[in-house]
């Protein structure tokens, strides 16, 4: 029989991790102690509890061991403060082994049993000796973890080019693929300063909307299209769908003018 999950997060906009909530009676914003593979973690459920309807899992799920004590909440503030402290000291040890390194942020398991502290560069850094130093600091297990440009953006966060804060600080909880065709398909300029984030890599926007895009321009004639206008036949050299108009360049005076879709006929391919 299938038991009941709960999904937890642990950071704001972070990845939705599930767990066995047992008896528990969790609903969601509830704070939560956790077993995770890093050990004890305080998080807030999300989701469910729901069925379990998942087959095939590559291994039992972790439980819930309880729900948060006020306790607990003051100790989650306290790690915060000591995440600052940390953070201040590993950047002195940095630059006293002069590491090319920039450190982005730190993370204490709310057991205390390790601190991970996270980065970026360029390329592989030898950092046995700053783990070593760190280790000798604060007398618990060390994890330097190094990552990308774009969960640098979101762990800092900040603002997008629209004006609002990013997305993958705010809700998007997981990366996909974003291509230079998408950009493309929507009709964007190519100029890397207009179609990049912040992190210096394509906007994730160009993902999400791209759906929206392909269903759209099924309706629309493609670009080199022969079709016939009020004005004339000519070809389609563009489309608007947020204006619901096409442009084409007419066979006889070859000015490009814009006609609402519905007044544009799609010749056939024969007569072209």
């Amino acid at each position: 029989m299938a038991g009941k999950v709960v999904g937890v997060r642990f950071k704001k906009a972070g990845k939705i991790y599930f767990f066995d909530p047992g008896t528990l009676d969790l609903k969601p914003g509830d704070a939560v102690i956790v077993e995770t593979v890093r050990g004890l973690e305080l998080g807030r459920v999300v989701e469910g509890p729901e069925v379990d309807d998942t087959e095939n899992r590559e291994q039992p799920l972790k439980p819930v061991v309880r729900k948060a004590s006020p306790e607990d909440i003051v100790k989650a503030e306290e790690l915060k403060q000591k995440e600052r402290e940390a953070f201040k000291i590993c950047l002195d040890k940095i630059a006293a082994h002069g590491l090319d390194m920039k450190l982005v942020d730190v993370d204490y398991t709310f057991d205390e049993s390790k601190i991970i502290f996270y980065f970026t560069a360029e390329g592989r850094i030898d950092f046995r000796e700053l783990v070593r130093d760190l280790a000798g600091v604060f007398r618990t297990r060390i994890e330097l973890r190094q990552i990308g440009v774009r969960d640098e953006a979101k762990m800092m966060g900040g603002l997008g080019c629209c004006g609002r804060e990013l997305c993958c600080a705010t809700w998007l909880s997981e990366f996909s693929p974003v291509s230079i065709r998408m950009a493309k398909d929507q009709g964007l300029s190519l100029n890397p300063a207009k179609i990049s984030g912040i992190c210096g890599r394509l906007m994730c926007c160009l993902k999400y909307e791209n759906d929206i895009y392909d269903e759209a321009k099924k309706e629309y004639p493609e670009p080199g299209t022969k079709v016939k206008t009020p004005e004339g036949e000519g070809r389609v050299t563009a489309m608007n769908i947020f204006k619901g108009t096409v442009s084409v360049e007419l066979a006889d005076t070859k000015v490009v003018n814009e006609f609402p879709l519905d007044e544009v006929e799609t010749l056939p391919a024969q007569e072209g």
